[in-house]
């Protein structure tokens, strides 16, 4: 049997569930029990099956379409985030439309814009800004949306995001107990959620011992490279820089990797250099980078179910998951007796030494 010979009928009979009850899961019915909604979608799976979808859409009103908007494709955080969204909505039958917002407020709109007009049937949104008056009257129309990663505070839209303050917490205590004092931040834009949320958590966590953070040791970034790089050589122009950076996104840390080496600063003799959004490519530089670990892909996961739940009529609750500190030896791990560290440690709860 080829797929294109494969009807409702066999799709019912391989899930031994009635052809309505096919026709309610392919349609996206909410009343539909969650293990009767497994079998069916493991038969069409199975058998290939693979319904008109035009047709499908003009008897439902529905198009099975997610439509996804990530601030920036170049990052590689969002490149997972959207590869686990992708993934998980094929695996309940929607295709996802991504949009590159490029952290541009007005490419946000436009591509919002653009994925309303195609009639998506959700919206799964990494808000650029504070305030999208195209976002907020969306909302109020009854788009279905779930913002994730950042969100709009105030709007009654569910969130799924990370919860970094703890390993934010981690981080600090790691540093003060490798020795550190001079502690330097590379914030994101202070009108994101994420950008002002970091910040905090880094100057609640220095408080906690007795570290101050000066307004010379904030630099402050857009979650580019370029302005990791720029922050960073403002930094090594103080009179007295800092002992250790901490770019509050991965690229930025790449910028300040790229400035540190331009200088001639050796990394971690002569500073530290710390990173929030882990990313595979952190395991190879030299030396590894101590990162804050996001649970990307179950955030991506975690979204997509939350928006199908907002569509089928659901009332879905935000969702917050813990990052993780991955202690490695950017920071001067080896300088403290670390030397037989290996390259990705992984650790939650970092080793730490005296400070004379």
């Amino acid at each position: 049997m080829t797929p294109s010979s494969v009807g409702i009928k066999d799709v019912a009979a391989e899930a031994g569930v009635s052809v309505a009850t096919v026709s309610r899961v392919l349609n996206g019915h909410p009343s539909v029990s969650p293990a009767s909604r497994t079998r069916v979608l493991a038969a069409v799976e199975a058998l290939g099956y693979r319904p008109n979808a035009v047709a499908r859409s003009l008897r439902t009103d529905q198009t099975r379409t997610l439509g996804l908007v990530i601030s920036d494709v170049l990052n590689p955080y969002f490149t997972e985030l959207a590869r686990s969204v992708e993934e998980a909505a094929r695996a309940l039958g929607y295709s996802v439309i991504i949009g590159n917002a490029d952290e541009r407020p007005e490419l946000q709109d436009h591509h919002v814009r653009t994925l309303l007009d195609r009639r998506i049937d959700g919206l799964l949104v990494s808000p650029t800004d504070g305030g999208s008056p195209l976002m907020l009257d969306a909302v109020r129309a009854g788009t279905p949306m779930v913002f994730v990663d950042r969100w709009i505070p105030g709007v009654d839209v569910p969130v799924v995001r990370s919860d970094g303050r703890q390993a934010v917490r981690d981080l600090v205590a790691h540093l003060h107990g490798l020795g550190h004092r001079r502690l330097a931040i590379i914030a994101g834009p202070a009108a994101t959620t994420t950008g002002s949320e970091r910040v905090e958590a880094f100057r609640e966590a220095l408080r906690e011992h007795g570290i101050a953070l000066p307004d010379a040791y904030i630099g402050q970034g857009d979650f580019q490279a370029d302005s990791g790089r720029r922050a960073t050589e403002r930094f090594l122009a103080l009179p007295e820089p800092p002992e250790v950076v901490f770019a509050a996104d991965n690229l930025m840390a790449l910028g300040a990797l790229d400035a540190l080496r331009a200088h001639g600063r050796r990394v971690p003799d002569d500073i530290g250099l710390a990173a929030f959004d882990d990313i595979p490519w952190f395991v190879h530089t030299d030396p590894p980078v101590t990162a804050i670990a996001q649970p990307t892909a179950d955030l991506g996961r975690a979204a997509v179910h939350a928006l199908i739940d907002r569509i089928e009529g659901r009332s879905p609750q935000s969702v917050t998951l813990p990052a993780r500190l991955v202690v490695r030896r950017s920071c001067g791990e080896d300088i403290a007796g670390r030397g037989d560290a290996p390259g990705d440690r992984g650790e939650n709860t970092p080793a730490r030494r005296s400070n004379p």
